[in-house]
């Protein structure tokens, strides 16, 4: 497993934020982004996606607190051996993580390579 700082790995993240398309940047201002070292015990998680996606809002929806995505360092960092897969890794979790938000499904994500 590759050593990545707590810092650095949180840069990675911003940095995949920053990555994405400006329209869709803008889609995502409800959204809390938080790193963790480990997921929920049981879990075997890189991200979590904590909300309701942009496609089952409805008026009812006013007011609600932020979406919540988590992304887990430690799980990331066991599935990399250099700092380049990290970084593609931690990409690929983001843009999974907020497909979720707009509503795209685990079965969708796959097959769009990003399962």
């Amino acid at each position: 497993m590759i050593d990545v700082s707590r810092e650095a790995f949180e840069e990675l993240v911003a940095d995949a934020i920053d990555s994405l398309p400006p329209d869709l940047a803008k889609l995502t201002d409800n959204v809390a982004i938080f790193v963790e070292d480990y997921p929920p015990p049981g879990q075997h998680l890189l991200g979590l996606y904590q909300g309701v996606p942009l496609t089952q809002r409805g008026f009812f929806y006013a007011g609600a607190l932020p979406d919540r995505i988590t992304i887990y360092r430690l799980p990331l960092l066991s599935i990399s051996a250099t700092e380049t897969q990290v970084r593609d890794q931690v990409r690929m979790t983001v843009v999974h993580e907020i497909a979720h938000h707009f509503g795209i499904g685990d079965e969708k994500l796959h097959e769009l390579g990003y399962g």
